[in-house]
């Protein structure tokens, strides 16, 4: 890879717990990962994000960590993870970890202490009150779940702060302390071995917070830190953040005002996700070329990352309200389906109705745009959703490899499963399952394991410009270009179910030899780029130039 090789990689995101259980405990493993890491090479996948990994109750899937030095004794131990990175080096695939820093919970060592008296050298690394700040009823991050952002301790006699869930106390940024303390943590796991961080809520972590002040102000300049010492630690190390702001905050994210780009690497694109779920559901582009018109130019080395579905809801609290109910009654008309007033918890496969053209509609689409592309594990095979467990953990069910007894994820009673596998319907694990579909050549895995060797033919993406291509075209296409010095490709996808024909004859005047590599059928030569079909709910990626 390149040195920046973020900006051509292909991300994995997957929970050990949920993955492969090598003992037969019900819960998955890190032993039960490396034996699946032939899978995911094979699968073309080169960077892996791991979900929490550190020992936690586990009252938020692991976001509540109770120790950042350690991996989740379920999981296995930290030679089994020193193992993992070894072998998945072995075969070319970088992991990075999430970073939790926003906070801790309760049971960490750190607030057990910092409760227990006004003396104890803790207390400080928390965001505390003497009084119940006004505007404790603001600013919850899940609402209906949460009643209020600051709690009474009654132990300390003070109220502390928590953005999230109550059993997960802020860390107080403003605390030299605890800046070092969060650079030691990446210190420790760089050595070790991992390949950078996925940030976790990063503008809470740098939220200096104060009591009675809703608007609090953003240190931006630890991100500047940040960066500066994970980079000397691993020169080659990436911060990739969730950051779900303002469009004009976004790029002081990636660096200073004076356009340098000295703090995070990768941000995830969530507004082209929700712009990107709104055209699948109007089967219009108009909201995906909006948010190509409208990405803010960012600094040399910034990237963005494209995801369909990640590990939580699909956020559309940035669209309007007229958008989000169009969204809504066409991939989540239950309200069983909705979360939070602003999201989906759902799977794609069941959203699109289980069509294999739509299915490949939207991941050609995801793939084509600029930045790199994240994946969600089972999304490759289709998997389902179980709307019965509560909340995000519908799309949180184990990985279906096989037609064995538990999908062949674990050997345990299903009682005992970390959750239960989805085992009935059209995503049972006997009609949904890697092993099926590893023997069919026309399966939705195969298809993913050929449209990602073509995207890593096509650099122009990960690196590239990409463009919206104005010309006059039939309602539902969508065509764009992206180019770099390798060369130029040009992507048509029909969000629409009806065949059309576009003449891109102004483009074919530059191509050289113009050709499918990539399409849902076998269309004539792209010739001169005249009145070229597509079909309803197609794409065709269509080389271009080639520079050598």
């Amino acid at each position: 890879m390149s040195d920046r090789w973020y900006q051509q990689a292909v991300v994995y995101c997957l929970d050990i717990d949920t993955f492969a259980d090598s003992n037969g405990d019900g819960c998955g493993d890190i032993p039960g990962l490396i034996g699946r890491l032939d899978y995911l090479a094979r699968l073309g996948v080169t960077c892996l994000w791991l979900n929490p990994i550190h020992p936690s109750p586990d009252r938020d899937d692991g976001y509540d960590v109770a120790d950042f030095y350690n991996v989740d004794p379920r999981f296995g131990t930290l030679g089994d993870f020193a193992e993992l990175l070894h072998q998945a080096g072995n075969r070319g695939i970088k992991v990075i970890i999430d970073l939790v820093v926003n906070h801790t919970s309760d049971k960490h060592p750190w607030f057990v202490s910092a409760r227990s008296s006004p003396d104890s050298p803790y207390r400080d690394w928390y965001v505390w009150s003497e009084t119940a700040p006004p505007d404790r009823k603001q600013g919850m991050v899940f609402p209906g779940e949460q009643d209020e952002t600051w709690s009474y301790d009654r132990t300390a006699k003070l109220w502390y702060y928590h953005r999230f869930y109550k059993f997960q106390p802020d860390l107080n940024i403003k605390n030299p302390e605890v800046r070092e303390e969060i650079k030691k943590i990446c210190a420790f796991w760089l050595q070790l071995g991992v390949a950078g961080f996925r940030m976790d809520a990063v503008p809470f972590i740098i939220e200096e917070t104060v009591p009675g002040k809703a608007d609090a102000a953003k240190d931006f300049g630890y991100l500047t830190e940040l960066r500066q010492h994970v980079q000397w630690r691993r020169s080659d190390a990436v911060l990739l953040a969730e950051a779900n702001v303002e469009p004009e905050e976004l790029v002081t994210y990636f660096g200073d005002e004076g356009g340098s780009g000295n703090r995070i690497h990768m941000l995830f694109d969530f507004m082209l996700n929700a712009k990107m779920v709104l055209a699948l559901a109007r089967e219009n582009p108009e909201p995906i070329i909006d948010a190509l018109r409208d990405t803010p130019k960012l600094p040399a080395g910034g990237q963005w990352a494209t995801f369909l579905r990640n590990h939580d809801e699909i956020d559309l609290s940035r669209l309007a309200a007229e958008q989000r109910a169009d969204v809504f009654a066409k991939f989540g008309p239950d309200e069983n389906m909705q979360l939070y007033g602003r999201g989906i918890r759902r799977r794609l496969a069941p959203m699109l109705g289980n069509d294999r053209r739509r299915l490949e509609l939207a991941y050609a689409l995801q793939f084509s745009l600029r930045g790199t592309p994240v994946l969600r594990y089972g999304e490759e095979i289709g998997m389902g959703d179980d709307l019965a467990l509560e909340g995000r953990d519908s799309i949180r069910t184990p990985m279906q490899w096989s037609g064995l007894p538990n999908g062949g994820f674990s050997t345990a009673d299903p009682g005992d499963l970390v959750r239960p596998v989805i085992s009935e319907g059209d995503f049972g694990y006997e009609k949904v399952n890697v092993t099926l579909q590893r023997h069919d050549a026309s399966s939705l895995l195969s298809w993913f394991e050929r449209m990602i060797r073509t995207l890593r033919e096509a650099p122009e993406v990960g690196s590239g410009a990409c463009a919206y291509v104005d010309v006059p075209a039939p309602k539902g296409l969508l065509v764009h270009r992206a180019d770099d010095g390798t060369g130029t490709m040009l992507f048509l996808h029909n969000l629409g179910p009806d065949d059309v024909t576009v003449d891109l004859s102004s483009i074919g005047e530059t191509a050289e030899l113009p050709n499918d590599v990539l399409a849902d059928a076998e269309y004539p030569d792209p010739g001169k780029l005249a009145d070229l079909p597509v079909s309803g709910y197609g794409y065709r990626w269509i080389r271009v130039r080639r520079t050598a």
